[in-house]
């Protein structure tokens, strides 16, 4: 260790020692500069470092010093996003504990409670727990929870990102904040994160109110990226199928033949963006090593397969002796340790930039090796009639753009300013659960106040939700002025599915020879019969029993994924201002390969074709698209302010769709004049006549004004829109035969 570490010498001597049995020859930069502002307790601190930058160790060393020289019966709470993050964490925590003679406690539902009974009797040393099994806390120990939490010198909040702008998020606020109430006293929030695109916004949420105080770490990964980018394209006409045969597009048995070439005998991540297509390239690609007699090396990994079936995967991951690639979603993006990957597969553009970030992180963490991004784009052939988003080969500019900003470390900023309102009926009874009831006052004081998680909550507001919960009779009111639940409220509370703060949609077991496979959602429609691809390999369905809610299936060969939903994100304004410069430019990428430039160059001249650089409107009769170029949330912002003028308007990609009907584009025109001058109308008028409001868990049971309110700071950057309309030219192009924007 360098003489010259300052950061070393702050240390506890057991924990200096510790590193150097580890064979340490340096503090990371991210460790040196976060180790003396952690140390002494004394504030809130957000460490923003690469994927293996040492982050955990950045926090945990100067945590543990402190509680180990100043509190004996001190408690470091770590909150964590994944149950399996845990379970990383405790292995690395251990070793080093046990020579602090520190307890570690892993916390979550696959713990035995002989383990959580013992550390009731002496709450100390560090709890790894997650969101949910916290709530569970409170709400069942409500009278014990000052005891709990009286020794906590630190909240440890790992993956930040994965926190900020969700439901969960605002529930961890909310938690921290109880519980700094119940104690009596601030405690110090240490923030660990890989990407947070404005670090500002991080601090707002991790201290509401008091963001301006959190101190920053930021290390920036300075290693080598080596990227490539190919394209494949979709033919127009696929041959006949012969009577039942259904027949795959060819393009991802393309993708599959170029992936098994380059990444057999090496550890790799490949990101489909769902869990549909991650269960088809496990299976093309397990079905390709049996074809060639050789061992399989591909291994699926999802939320939705078992927790067997996903330790399974990591093992195949962490262990040495044979090589594995792992098709997954997001469940691998965060923290896991499965050790170095050689090369990271982004199949079609990222959910994000910050989300392609965090998935090369896990590439190039071996000393001298580069981190590896190997994108894949696909395309639909020209001809026909093709959308506007395949004549501008919207998905491969959107890739190109992601990496870009990529390179110029831009990263989305933290949505961190929604409302939630939902999680706001969730923390209120909760709250009532915790203290046994409680007043509107107290409970206002609590959850609302300056500083307070909804402190964007008026009193007038609260007010109104309380009686609107107890119209609904989620609360009651007893004659001294105390809430309490109602007899629905008490069903909910007193259910294990009230812990998480986001809607799960019930789901089916998937079950062969009595060994769980994992599940799929109700909603997916399973017959006996039927063949299904599910954990890489193919299954044919024998029954559907639907009071045992399971499917049992037998190995077949044949069959499809179930359609599980989701995949894409939302996509920022900075991400589709790119890919409008990149149109409009003419530098080709080195990464390209032949086909991906070509889609480059065929965007770019159907971009020049059809005037889109000094385009606004293009008219397609009775129908137009406002080329506006923005992200999701201005987009659907506009559409609402069009809708209250009488156009039908849809966000749909790049672009703003209109239904003129009787309407001219003349007609069109003066209504983005007005938008562009009049005063924005309040949420209430926007979102008047909207529906389908209801996104989040407890949404049904806010009033509509608070309804809209929520809904409106998640999903509507309304002075974005009217910026836009600001800076509007009244140009079009007439009658373009794209029917959409695609």
């Amino acid at each position: 260790m360098s003489d010259d570490s300052n950061s070393f010498s702050l240390l506890d001597e057991r924990i200096q020692r510790f590193i150097w049995a580890e064979g340490w020859e340096a503090l990371r930069d991210a460790q040196e500069a976060a180790i003396p502002l952690i140390v002494k307790a004394d504030r809130d601190v957000i460490v923003a470092a690469a994927t293996a930058a040492g982050k955990t160790e950045a926090a945990f060393f100067p945590a543990l010093t402190h509680l180990v020289q100043n509190q004996e019966a001190g408690l470091i709470v770590y909150i964590s996003p994944l149950k399996a993050l845990i379970n990383d964490q405790f292995g690395r925590l251990e070793r080093l504990c046990e020579r602090l003679d520190v307890p570690v406690w892993p916390w979550h539902g696959d713990v035995s409670s002989s383990v959580k009974n013992r550390f009731h009797k002496k709450p100390s040393g560090v709890l790894l727990i997650t969101p949910e099994s916290l709530e569970a806390t409170l709400c069942n120990r409500g009278s014990s929870v000052a005891a709990i939490f009286k020794g906590t010198t630190f909240f440890v909040v790992d993956e930040l990102h994965a926190f900020i702008g969700s439901e969960r998020g605002k529930q961890l606020q909310s938690l921290m904040h109880r519980i700094q109430t119940a104690v009596n006293r601030r405690i110090p929030r240490i923030g660990l994160s890989a990407t947070l695109g404005d670090m500002g916004l991080a601090a707002e949420f991790l201290r509401p109110g008091a963001g301006g105080g959190v101190a920053m770490v930021q290390s920036h990964s300075s290693g080598l990226v080596q990227v490539q980018l190919r394209g494949y394209e979709e033919l127009l006409v696929v041959r006949e199928p012969k009577d039942d045969e259904e027949v795959d597009p060819i393009t991802p048995a393309q993708i599959t033949s170029h992936l098994f070439k380059v990444l057999r005998g090496s550890n790799n991540l490949v990101f489909p963006n769902s869990r549909s297509l991650v269960e088809k390239y496990t299976n093309l690609l397990t079905e390709r090593c049996a074809a060639e007699n050789v061992p399989n090396e591909f291994w699926p990994h999802h939320g939705s397969l078992s927790k067997e079936i996903r330790t399974e995967t990591e093992a195949a991951l962490k262990q040495k002796e044979r090589p594995a690639t792992a098709i997954c979603t997001n469940t691998l993006e965060l923290g896991i340790d499965i050790g170095a990957v050689k090369s990271v597969v982004q199949v079609g553009p990222p959910p994000s930039v910050a989300g392609l970030r965090q998935r090369l992180g896990r590439s190039g963490r071996r000393p001298g090796e580069p981190a590896i991004l190997r994108g894949v784009c696909v395309e639909k052939a020209l001809g026909g009639l093709p959308s506007l988003g395949t004549e501008l080969r919207l998905s491969t500019v959107q890739f190109i753009a992601c990496i870009s900003l990529l390179a110029e470390r831009w990263f989305e900023p933290p949505r961190a300013n929604g409302a939630h309102l939902s999680t706001l009926v969730q923390q209120t009874l909760s709250a009532v659960s915790q203290y046994g009831g409680a007043t509107i006052g107290q409970l206002y004081s609590l959850l609302c106040a300056p500083g307070a998680p909804f402190s964007s909550v008026s009193k007038p507001e609260f007010t109104e939700l309380i009686r609107h919960l107890g119209q609904k009779d989620v609360l009651v009111q007893d004659s001294t002025g105390i809430l309490l639940h109602g007899q629905l409220g008490e069903k909910f509370v007193n259910h294990y599915t009230f812990y998480p703060a986001f809607a799960t949609e019930e789901e089916y077991r998937v079950v062969t020879g009595g060994k769980t496979l994992g599940t799929i959602p109700l909603s997916t429609m399973l017959a006996a019969g039927q063949r299904i691809v599910f954990a890489g390999k193919t299954w044919l369905v024998q029954d559907v029993d639907d009071q045992q809610k399971s499917i049992y299936v037998t190995r077949s060969p044949g069959g499809k994924p179930p359609p599980f939903d989701g995949g894409g994100g939302r996509t920022h304004t900075k991400v589709r201002q790119r890919m409008r410069a990149l149109l409009e430019g003419n530098e080709v990428p080195a990464y390209l390969d032949a086909v991906a430039s070509r889609f480059l160059e065929e965007g770019r001249k159907n971009f020049a074709a059809i005037g889109l650089a000094s385009l606004d409107v293009l008219d397609q009769g009775g129908e137009a698209s406002l080329m506006t170029w923005l992200g999701d949330s201005s987009n659907a912002a506009l559409a609402c302010l069009l809708r209250l003028r009488g156009f039908t308007a849809s966000p749909f990609g790049p672009t703003v769709e209109i239904r003129k009907g009787t309407r001219s584009t003349k007609d069109l025109i003066a209504a983005l004049a007005e938008v562009a001058t009049a005063e924005p109308p309040a949420v209430s008028v926007l979102l008047a006549d909207a529906k389908n409001l209801q996104q989040e868990k407890w949404d049904w049971a806010l009033p509509k004004p608070l309804l809209q309110k929520t809904y409106a700071s998640l999903y509507l950057e309304v002075d974005e829109a009217v910026a836009w309309c600001q800076r509007f030219t009244p140009t079009s192009a007439p009658q373009h035969p794209s029917p959409t924007a695609g």
